[in-house]
C-alpha cells in the first residue's frame, strides 16, 4: 500500500465531532480496500491530549489496513471570499487519501482567487478541501457529483438541512452565494461566496 487514507475529524474543547460519520466512511473504505483488516474503532483509537483539550483543532486519523498515527493539528479558518472554477475530467480522489497532489496542482490554478471549484465532465464537483453548498434564495443544495461525499454534507443530507441536485457551470445562476462546509465548517460557520464573485471557466479573477 503505497498510499494512506485520512479522516479529519473536528476537536473542539475536547469534544469530537461528527465521529460517527467518519467511523463509518472509515469502515467503508477499509472494507472496500482492506477486506481481511481486522476492524478499527475511532473512539477506541483517539484519546485526546490534555494539550488539546482547549481551543479548536484537526484531529488526523491516517490509516491503511491498520492506524498509522493519530495527530491533532491547531486549527485555523481560512478566509474564502472569491472561488475561480477549474476544469479537470480524470481527477479521482473517491477515497481520502492523504495525497492531494493533484488537487493541489488544481488549487494553483487559481489565480487571485482564494479558493477553486472543480468541474469534472460538466458537473461542478467540490472545491480544494470542501463540498459547496448552493443558495437558491430558500434552500442550500449541494452536487450529486462531489469527488468526495464529505461527513459534514452526510451528516446535513441525513438532517434534512441541504439537499442534493445537478449543478453545472450553466446552473449558477440560478443561485445567489456558494457555501464551502467540510469536517471543520458546517452551515452556521462556513465561508460563503456571493456569485458575482465566482469566476467562469475561461476568464480571468476579477480585480
Amino acid at each position: 500500500m503505497s498510499q494512506y487514507l485520512l479522516e479529519t475529524i473536528k476537536c473542539l474543547d475536547g469534544q469530537l465531532y461528527n465521529l460517527d460519520f467518519h467511523q463509518s466512511r472509515l469502515t467503508l473504505a477499509r472494507k472496500q480496500l482492506f477486506p481481511d483488516a481486522e476492524s478499527i474503532s475511532l473512539s477506541g483509537v483517539i484519546k485526546i491530549p490534555e494539550s488539546s483539550k482547549s481551543g479548536l483543532f484537526r484531529c488526523r486519523a491516517i490509516y491503511a489496513e491498520k492506524i498509522e498515527k493519530i495527530e491533532f493539528v491547531s486549527h485555523e479558518y481560512r478566509p474564502v471570499k472569491s472561488l475561480k472554477l477549474v476544469e479537470d475530467n480524470s481527477i479521482d480522489y473517491s477515497y481520502k487519501y492523504t495525497d492531494r497532489e493533484r488537487l493541489t496542482q488544481l488549487f494553483e490554478q487559481r489565480a487571485d482567487c482564494d479558493d477553486i471549484l472543480i468541474v469534472k465532465n460538466g458537473c461542478i464537483s467540490d472545491s480544494f478541501t470542501a463540498n459547496p453548498v448552493f443558495w437558491d434564495g430558500t434552500q442550500w443544495w449541494t452536487p450529486n457529483t462531489p469527488l468526495l461525499p464529505g461527513t459534514q454534507r452526510a451528516r446535513l443530507i441525513a438532517e434534512g438541512k441541504i439537499k442534493v441536485c445537478r449543478v453545472t457551470p450553466a446552473d449558477i445562476i440560478n443561485y445567489s452565494k456558494v457555501g464551502l462546509i467540510n469536517a471543520m465548517q458546517g452551515l452556521e460557520n462556513m465561508p460563503v461566496v456571493e456569485m458575482s464573485d465566482v469566476v467562469m471557466l475561461d476568464t480571468g479573477c476579477r480585480d
